[in-house]
This record gives structure tokens, C-alpha cells and sequence, in this order.
């Protein structure tokens, strides 16, 4: 009998310290699945973040290019010259002679815009073809003046006139976002 007690024992004190090292193990893996659950909360965090930095991203690459189209639009100080030449080869096509007067920064706007007095002179009919290709080119103008006359002599007709032109002074660019 005191070999079957001591075998009991024995199982029981070897079943007692297995369950230690059982409860022990659980502990650590418990442990270690916190820090688990929070690493996995940074990933789906960051993984988030990265998302809306990409979208972000795309969005901003799309409206740099409604912006490159819409500053087509205007006319920067440094276009002022191929601007001018795109006006009298307009008239050269419709059979007029178009003349700069003056070029100027108009002072008195909100935004920057450019103050142009033109002399187109032609056949009355080419002068006011003209006129219209200029005042519904593709830029933001407004015609503030207007005067027409005709020198009888030559049968010459003369339309005098000031437009306005929006002069963008923006610089296309495209921030970097950090996640």
C-alpha cells in the first residue's frame, strides 16, 4: 500500500506541478496576446492612414490637373508677349492688322489682371469677325471699350478697344502629405 500511496503522491504532485506550468503558460500567452491585439490596432491604424494619404494623393493629382486647365484661361505676365502675337495672327487670319497701344497691370481689381488697349483696323466685316474671335477667345476677358469708326477716304473701318484679361500669378503645385 505505501508503494500505491507513494505513486499517488507522486502523480499528484507531478499533476499539480504540471497544472503550474500549464497556468504559468497561459499567463505568458495571455500576456503576449494583449500586445498582439495592440500591434494588430496599430497595423489597421496605419493601414487607414495610408489609405487616406492615397486618396488624398489622387484627389490632389486630379485637381492639379483641373488647375493646369483652368490657369489656361489666364494670361501670366511672362505669356503677355505670345498672347499679343496670338491676337494679331488671329487678325492676319480674318484679314485685319491688329495693334497693341498699351500693356498694364490694372490696379484697381481684386485679382491680377492685365488692362490691353487694342486698334483693329480692316473691312467692316472682317474687323467685327475680329472683334468677336477676341472678346469669346478661351481667356477670362472682359471688353471694357469699345469705338468703331471708318475713315471714308480708304474705305478703312477702326475698332478701338481696352480689355481686361486675367492674369494668374499661381504656381501649380502639389503638396506632399505625410502619413
Amino acid at each position: 500500500m505505501k508503494r500505491s500511496l507513494a505513486a499517488l503522491l507522486f502523480s499528484l504532485v507531478l499533476f499539480g506541478l504540471a497544472m503550474c506550468v500549464y497556468g504559468y503558460g497561459y499567463f505568458l500567452i495571455s500576456r503576449k496576446s494583449v500586445a498582439v491585439a495592440s500591434l494588430e490596432q496599430q497595423i489597421l491604424s496605419k493601414m487607414e492612414t495610408a489609405s487616406r494619404v492615397s486618396s488624398a494623393h489622387a484627389a490632389l493629382a486630379e485637381i492639379s490637373g483641373d488647375e493646369a486647365t483652368v490657369q489656361t484661361y489666364f494670361v501670366s505676365q511672362t505669356q503677355v508677349v505670345s498672347f499679343i502675337d496670338a491676337l494679331q495672327t488671329t487678325g492676319t487670319n480674318l484679314g485685319t492688322k491688329v495693334e497693341v497701344l498699351s500693356v498694364s497691370q490694372k490696379p484697381s481689381t481684386a485679382r491680377s489682371a492685365l488692362a490691353i488697349t487694342l486698334s483693329v483696323s480692316g473691312s467692316f466685316d472682317a474687323v467685327m469677325r475680329t472683334v468677336g474671335a477676341i472678346e469669346f477667345s478661351p481667356y477670362d476677358l472682359t471688353m471694357d471699350t469699345f469705338g468703331l469708326s471708318k475713315d471714308v477716304s480708304i474705305d478703312l473701318w477702326q475698332a478701338n478697344m481696352t480689355i481686361t484679361v486675367g492674369s494668374a500669378v499661381t504656381k501649380i503645385s502639389s503638396p506632399t502629405l505625410k502619413p
